[in-house]
């Protein structure tokens, strides 16, 4: 009798047997080779065993592109049909087994593909991987990794943001209080289809230095202007008297809807909307991201506070915003704010 499928059914043999050797994780032992070179695989075996050998599981007998040496196997021509888990066997015993993979014809530029930044100049950084279809991927950081070290110490990603992206917390061993006069030297591995893309970058730590949001503790009226006290991020590092950071205020004036700019804690205080970021003053890194939704709720609620507006009969939540919005202010408050 003669039996049929449909083509749907057909369809998801075909995903299962693709994806059926799909590697989610860097192998224990694995072995890089070129496309359509020869690699030479090696038994962990005594010199009189009588071994065999399988890949994926399955025994390899009389196979193209496969001879056995003694008890070393070499692999020719190799492609994506001969890639895998090759393991050696004496009897029912494994005595050792390499994941052959392939190096990436095309490797793309690593700056495309992880952003680096640090929040202060402590021990640690983050890295965020955006490149889509790779199934694994680890970063290493020193020479050892960008030499293929035994010795590296490989980094896998602690979460995944996304679809695709993926996060990575990295430490390294400068002094934060001498003078930055070597580079950090990343590298970077990830498997797709088998394949095995590869590729190093290096920076210096000021280069990646990118503040938190800072604080916004208060706002005084001094006259015609308003007075900001900004304080230094949470996570900046310490003391701030060493680590200076640089404010810059931007504001959006009621009246006519100009936005201004004010590296000074003076604004004007006809205003409608205010935001903050730092950066490093000596390096000049990059400004900080603008403050979220809670720093504008906690600064609306300090400038209720200190122009003793009667809050209690009206919500103190300003919109969900960067911005830090006085309109609901003007309303509650207009003797202070006209």
């Amino acid at each position: 009798m003669q039996m049929t499928f449909p083509l749907w059914t057909f369809g998801l043999l075909m995903i299962s047997l693709t994806g059926a050797h799909e590697l989610n994780h860097f192998p224990e032992n694995f072995a890089v080779a070129k496309r359509y070179e020869n690699y030479t695989l090696t038994c962990n075996s005594k010199p009189d065993d009588i071994v065999t050998w399988k890949l994926n599981g399955d025994p390899l007998e009389d196979e193209e592109n496969v001879e056995l040496n003694g008890q070393n196997l070499t692999v020719s021509d190799i492609d994506t049909p001969n890639l895998g888990d090759y393991s050696c066997w004496r009897g029912e015993e494994m005595l050792s087994s390499t994941y052959l993979l392939l190096k990436a014809d095309e490797e793309d530029t690593i700056d495309s593909l992880i952003n680096c930044r640090a929040k202060s100049y402590d021990c640690n950084f983050n890295c965020t991987w955006t490149g889509n279809g790779y199934t694994a991927v680890r970063l290493g950081l020193g020479h050892n990794c960008s030499k293929s070290s035994e010795s590296c110490q490989w980094i896998s990603s602690s979460r995944r943001l996304a679809e695709g992206e993926l996060q990575f917390e990295m430490s390294h061993d400068l002094s934060p209080y001498a003078e930055e006069s070597t580079m950090l030297e990343l590298t970077a591995e990830a498997i797709r289809d088998l394949s095995v893309f590869r590729t190093s970058k290096r920076f210096y730590l000021r280069d990646i230095v990118q503040p938190d949001s800072p604080q916004i503790v208060k706002c005084e009226l001094v006259n015609e202007d308003v007075n900001v006290t900004i304080a230094p991020p949470s996570t900046w590092s310490a003391p701030y008297s060493f680590f200076s950071l640089e404010h810059q205020i931007e504001y959006v004036l009621r009246d006519d809807g100009q936005t201004g700019h004010s590296s000074s804690t003076l604004i004007p205080k006809k205003i409608s909307k205010l935001r903050v970021r730092s950066r490093d003053s000596l390096v000049l890194s990059n400004w900080s991201h603008p403050p979220l939704s809670a720093f504008a709720r906690y600064l609306f609620l300090q400038i209720c506070n200190v122009l003793s507006c009667p809050c209690g009969f009206l919500p103190c939540v300003p919109p969900v915003s960067t911005w830090f919005v006085l309109s609901l202010l003007q309303r509650i408050c207009p003797t202070h704010l006209l």
